[in-house]
């Protein structure tokens, strides 16, 4: 299979399990594309609990507050890319913040990490989730976005022995294997997305240049 098959059939397969995937020149295209999808969407809302209750002149504006500010979730990004995203957010209002998602729990409606290879085979993107902000980026915003390399997507699982052993050499290690959308069919075996984590997936393909 040679690498445009290889491209194909990873887009093919990820399509398959509910994962958006588009192909990108480069940086710059993949930012303008998660930008304009983050304000297409409705923005996240807190639920925030408790609302039933007698409250505080406060908590009772929190509870009646209608419109949320939107926030990506970037962490791992190099300086140079945080820059570049920072100037498409702001001027249309979102919120980008690459630390401190424990304060977004309920919050964040996009989160981008990168992912290390892809396999084509079953349209998995594998990250390297070693660090606890890029886990939390990938399982509670409403949308994760993935960067991902085509040069990085491999056939098989197989292909990626040699590089994953070593990965898994350095020390405490957290790889996560992502294969679509979260979904789960644990309740009657009805089928619902986003039950343990986003409700979509965004793959990003970046040319190789």
């Amino acid at each position: 299979m040679n690498r445009n098959e290889c491209i194909q059939a990873f887009s093919d397969r990820a399509a398959a399990v509910s994962a958006s995937v588009v192909p990108v020149s480069g940086l710059p295209q993949a930012f303008e594309h998660l930008v304009a999808t983050c304000v297409d969407k409705e923005a996240c809302q807190p639920l925030a609990s408790g609302c039933e209750h007698p409250l505080s002149e406060k908590a009772a504006d929190l509870c009646e507050l209608k419109e949320w500010s939107r926030i990506i979730a970037a962490p791992g990004l190099a300086d140079t890319e945080l820059d570049m995203l920072i100037t498409l957010c702001r001027p249309r209002g979102i919120r980008l913040i690459d630390k401190g998602l424990h304060s977004h729990l309920s919050g964040i409606d996009i989160g981008l990490t990168w992912a290390q290879y892809g396999i084509a085979e079953n349209g998995t993107v594998v990250m390297d989730s070693s660090r606890e902000e890029i886990r939390l980026a990938s399982m509670i915003s409403e949308i994760h976005a993935v960067l991902l390399p085509a040069s990085a997507i491999h056939e098989t699982a197989e292909d990626l022995l040699e590089p994953l052993t070593q990965m898994f050499h350095k020390g405490p290690n957290y790889t996560a294997f992502i294969t679509g959308a979260s979904r789960t069919a644990d309740i009657e075996r009805v089928l619902a997305l986003g039950v343990h984590g986003p409700l979509e997936l965004q793959i990003y393909i970046l040319k190789d240049l």
